[in-house]
Parts: C-alpha cells; sequence; structure tokens
C-alpha cells in the first residue's frame, strides 16, 4: 500500500467513504427499523414494563435510560482514548476497535429478546452498537486536519455527509422492501432482525476501504504513563479556565448546552414516540408511517441546513437560532396535543427543516466565536464533551417523567422548558468578543 500525501484525492475520498459505512447506523438503528421492532415486542401488553437491573422499567424509559449511560461512557472515555492514540500515533487501530464493535453489537441484535436475563444480553448488544458508532467518530473527526488542507476541509466533510445521506437511505429503502414483503407480523419481525446483520455487514465491509487508505498515524514511540491517559481532561480543564475570560463564548455556550440538551433528545426518541402516542390504524400504517417520517426528516433536514445558513448571514447566527429555538419550542407543545399519522408527518417535516438548521448553525457560531489560537482540536473537544453530557442529562430527565408519569407526551412537553431558557441564554450573549 503506498502512502498517500495529504490532501490526495484517493486519500480525501477514503476518509469521506466512511460516512457510506457508518451512517447506516443512525438511520436504520437507532432512527427507524430498531425502535418499530423494539415497540413491536411490547405488542398486545397494555403497560409495556420490562423487568432488569432489579427494577421495572417502562419500554421506553429502559431504552432511554440505556442510552444515556452509553452517552455517559462516550463522555468519559473519548478524551482518554483519543489523548493515547495522538500520543502513541496509533488512532486507526482504535477507530478499527469502535468500528468492529459497532457493527458486531449490530449484528447481534438479531438476537434481541425481551425474555428473562436475554434482556441483559439485548442490551448489551445495543450498548456495543451505540457506543462503536459514537467512539469511531472520535477517531475519524481528528482524521480531518490530517488528510485534508484548511481550504479542503469543508468541501470534503460535506462530501462525507452527502455519501453518508446517500448510503443509509439506499440500506433503509432496501430494509424497508424486506419488511414490508412479508405478510404477517411475525415474518415482518424476522426481516427487521435481518436488517440489523445487514447494517453491521455494511459498515464493516465498507469501512475497509477507508481502513486501507487511511495512514495509521505517526508511531512516536512512546509508552502510555499515567499523565498520558489523563492529559484529555487536563485540555479540557485548561479551555474551561480559558473560557471563563471569554464572555461571548462562555455564554453561548451555556445556550448551546441547554438547547441542545433537548434538540438531541427529541432526535432520539422521536420514532419511539411517533410509535407509541400516536393512532395509527394498524401495524403495516405504523410502520411505513414511521419510516416515511424518518426519510422526511432526513430530506428537509438538508433543506434546512441550507436556509438556516443563509438566514443567518442575513440576520447574524444569535438571532437566527434563537428563532430556530422558539419553532422547537412550539414543536413541544404541538407533539403533545398531535394524535394522527398526519399530524406526526407534518411534526416530522417541521423536525427535519429545524433539526438540519440547528446543528449546522449551532456548531459553525462556535467555531466563529472562538479566540484566536492553534489549539482548536481542545475547544471542539470541549464542545462535543458539552454535547455528550447534555445529552445524558435530557434522556435521564425525559426518561424518569416517561417512567414516572407513564406518558412520553409529559416528557416531551417537559423540554419546553429547556428551549425557552436556551432562548433567554442566547439574548444574553454580547454582541462583541468581551473579557471577562
Amino acid at each position: 500500500m503506498q502512502n498517500l500525501q495529504k490532501g490526495s484525492k484517493k486519500l480525501l475520498n477514503a476518509w469521506a467513504f466512511y460516512d457510506w459505512a457508518n451512517s447506516v447506523y443512525t438511520l436504520t438503528i437507532a432512527s427507524s427499523i430498531f425502535p418499530i421492532f423494539y415497540s413491536a415486542l411490547f405488542v398486545g401488553q397494555t403497560q409495556k414494563i420490562v423487568p432488569a437491573f432489579g427494577f421495572e422499567f417502562k419500554s421506553t424509559a429502559l431504552i432511554t435510560f440505556v442510552t444515556a449511560f452509553t452517552f455517559l461512557v462516550v463522555c468519559f472515555t473519548s478524551p482518554i482514548l483519543s489523548g493515547i492514540a495522538d500520543y502513541v500515533g496509533n488512532k486507526k487501530n482504535f477507530m478499527k476497535f469502535f468500528c468492529y464493535t459497532g457493527g458486531l453489537g449490530c449484528i447481534g441484535l438479531y438476537f434481541f429478546s425481551i425474555d428473562g436475563n436475554d434482556i441483559y444480553y439485548s442490551l448489551l448488544f445495543y450498548f456495543m452498537g451505540l457506543i462503536g458508532y459514537w467512539g469511531s467518530l472520535v477517531f475519524y473527526n481528528s482524521y480531518l486536519p490530517d488528510i485534508a488542507f484548511e481550504e479542503q476541509q469543508d468541501k470534503i466533510s460535506a462530501k462525507g455527509f452527502s455519501m453518508g445521506y446517500i448510503g443509509s437511505v439506499i440500506l433503509l429503502i432496501v430494509n424497508l422492501g424486506m419488511v414490508m414483503s412479508q405478510d404477517d407480523g411475525a415474518a415482518k419481525m424476522e426481516m427487521m432482525r435481518y436488517s440489523f446483520i445487514t447494517v453491521g455487514l455494511w459498515w464493516i465491509l465498507f469501512s475497509q476501504y477507508t481502513f486501507y487508505w487511511l495512514p495509521k498515524g505517526a508511531s512516536k514511540g512512546h509508552k502510555v504513563t499515567k499523565d498520558v491517559i489523563f492529559n484529555g481532561f487536563k485540555e479540557l480543564k485548561s479551555v474551561w479556565k480559558q473560557l471563563k475570560q471569554n464572555l461571548r463564548l462562555k455564554r453561548y455556550l451555556a445556550a448551546f448546552f441547554v438547547f441542545s440538551m433537548a434538540v438531541q433528545t427529541i432526535m432520539l426518541v422521536a420514532v419511539y414516540f411517533g410509535e407509541e402516542e400516536i393512532a395509527w390504524a394498524d401495524s403495516d400504517e405504523k410502520t411505513m408511517g414511521l419510516i416515511i417520517s424518518i426519510l422526511i426528516i432526513q430530506i428537509v433536514a438538508v433543506v434546512g441546513a441550507v436556509l438556516t445558513s443563509r438566514a443567518s448571514a442575513k440576520f447574524g447566527n444569535i438571532k437566527t437560532l434563537i428563532f430556530v429555538n422558539f419553532v422547537w419550542m412550539s414543536l413541544c407543545i404541538y407533539a403533545y396535543f398531535m394524535i394522527t399519522p398526519t399530524d406526526f408527518y407534518i411534526a416530522a417535516a417541521c423536525v427535519g427543516f429545524v433539526m438540519g438548521g440547528i446543528q449546522s448553525l449551532a456548531r459553525s457560531t462556535y467555531s466563529k466565536f472562538l479566540p484566536e489560537t492553534k489549539d482548536t482540536t481542545s475547544y471542539f473537544s470541549f464542545f462535543d464533551v458539552a454535547e455528550k453530557i447534555g445529552i445524558v442529562i435530557g434522556m435521564v430527565i425525559f426518561a424518569t417523567i416517561d417512567q414516572v408519569t407513564g406518558s412520553m407526551r409529559n416528557a416531551i412537553l417537559f423540554l419546553f422548558i429547556f428551549f425557552l431558557v436556551g432562548i433567554i441564554l442566547l439574548f444574553r450573549v454580547p454582541k462583541d468578543n468581551r473579557t471577562v
């Protein structure tokens, strides 16, 4: 294998191709087929209760708690592992480990069951898929400055996003065809199980092209010491000290932490909400309707990101973010009252519009507010950790309200508060870059 030079077209395309490989996880497992499958396991049960870990959990609350726990693990391990990988120069091996862990977790979901002790093995496979995806992204994203020059990074990053979108939609359509080709519920469930295998195989097999061309990382011949292990946390602490001196960035990050907490929670529980709270005519309409909703969100999100970018250029980032948060806040109220499939389709289109917009604008706003520094990696590492901690808190609050009240509607309505607080905090972000 030849060593490709930084900025070469083949190296850039190989890096972007990992988006094609791993994006199938987010669409099929995290967002569509698996939530439908998981909910179908409880058909016929009025209360949908799962005994696990010495407690009785509402089905949706259990999967939400496990998701929150996984993100908590990512929060604490990613700074450690990325610091070690950079120090010893073998980030590709770390990326491979998480990729294969995630792929095998997806394949293992074929055996997912809620019966007895099987629930623990099942949740382990779910955990493997989730941590494999997010863990591999830590190292995948860190490759960007290594393989692309600054003027190439925006373009190749966008190309990766596009490839991931196309690949994931192709496989989702194939999986949808597999499921809808069957006439009875049991056969449909079996096809869903096979779709999990296709995701795992797709992820592992297509990633090989990326792994073949990506550099391993320059070996520095260093041994891993205690200082190296905790270096990532030291960098985060250093960023935190610097943030406290930058009033605009500090206030913006506080606002981002609050509204992102609600946004990410809604995105992760949307299909579970649609399955449980919407009055579908039958199981076929439910399966087709939920998947169509996910496709609507994916398509509209691209348009939303473009329009939000244009709005920010005209009105400014903070004003645009305030408006988008008002839309999210309104959606929480709308979701509490929606009942019919049509209501859900309308909500999906609105979520897609503001989802793509708020994600792209939130990150670019943070980037614009950064002080003059060469250590952007540490700042974005802090940004990512803050986002993950927000997800953990949001998911735990959502799951707790769902568990205690027995209704996801109450939980989704409660998220209204986070958007309201986020808007208030955004109004407090100064226009100029002041220091404390």
